[in-house]
């Protein structure tokens, strides 16, 4: 077995049980064109291989290519950085995604995959504390900026937890396996995609003060004119940013770009 690349973050996973789970979560057919980020040693390629119609992995570390592609002749083997490459220009419109992800790009990888067009669904494994802030609840400590951006667009379940011990090398924390599905209808249109996203950043960088302090800070705007904000919303001011729900998140941006802020 090839060693595990540290700078890759690399941890492979060969217990067949959970990699038919993760398969199963995918909910893969036939039909279906299949986006794999990381295959590594091609364990979880071989399961998806057989269920995808068309499979395409896309893999960065070169020297672990030329044996996916003995292996597994049927599947599309792109030599690539996954956050480079354009997936859309490898997959159609229609198109699934899955991988077990290293840890320290999850976030950007999270991101490129809800780029529109949106894939039908996205099964990552993840760490168990990413999953846990993705799918977090309003009021709740792992809620924040993450949670929103994806909720927005998407809905997020945490489906099983895959201890450590179940990966070589063994990483210092448990990993989860994260189902994400875009929305028909995101609750952001793509042109506000980067504005919310310096709210909800700018908010939680506050996240210990109240939203008029954190929203003064963020605008610039006098206490009367955010308070003012607040009033039409139907909200306190005095209340911190992890009470709010993505809605409400979503209803505060737009007042806030009507009313004249910009993000920029």
């Amino acid at each position: 077995m090839p060693r595990a690349k540290r700078r890759l973050g690399q941890h492979f996973l060969s217990d067949r049980r959970i990699l038919a789970r993760i398969v199963d979560a995918l909910e893969a057919g036939p039909e279906d064109t299949v986006l794999e980020i990381g295959p590594g040693l091609g364990s979880l390629t071989a399961a998806l291989a057989q269920r995808a119609g068309r499979l395409v992995a896309i893999e960065k570390d070169a020297e672990l290519v030329p044996a996916l592609r003995s292996s597994f002749p049927q599947v599309e083997v792109v030599e690539a950085d996954a956050l480079e490459v354009d997936w859309h220009q490898l997959v159609p419109p229609a198109f699934l995604v899955a991988g077990n992800i290293p840890y320290n790009i999850t976030s950007p990888l999270l991101d490129k995959a809800l780029l529109p067009p949106r894939p039908k669904r996205v099964v990552f494994l993840v760490q168990k504390e990413v999953a846990d802030r993705v799918t977090a609840r309003p009021g709740t400590g792992d809620y924040g900026a993450l949670s929103i951006g994806i909720q927005v667009v998407a809905t997020a379940e945490r489906l099983f937890v895959v201890p450590a011990g179940a990966f070589q090398p063994r990483p210092k924390v448990d990993s989860a396996v994260l189902r994400i599905v875009p929305r028909p209808e995101p609750l952001i249109t793509d042109a506000e995609r980067e504005s919310f996203r310096a709210l909800t950043v700018g908010l939680f960088g506050f996240r210990r003060k109240q939203l008029l302090r954190g929203l003064r800070e963020l605008t610039g705007w006098d206490a009367a004119a955010v308070s003012a904000r607040l009033a039409q919303l139907e909200i306190s001011p005095s209340l911190r940013p992890e009470v709010l729900s993505p809605p409400e998140f979503v209803r505060l941006h737009r007042l806030l770009v009507d009313g004249g802020w910009n993000a920029r």
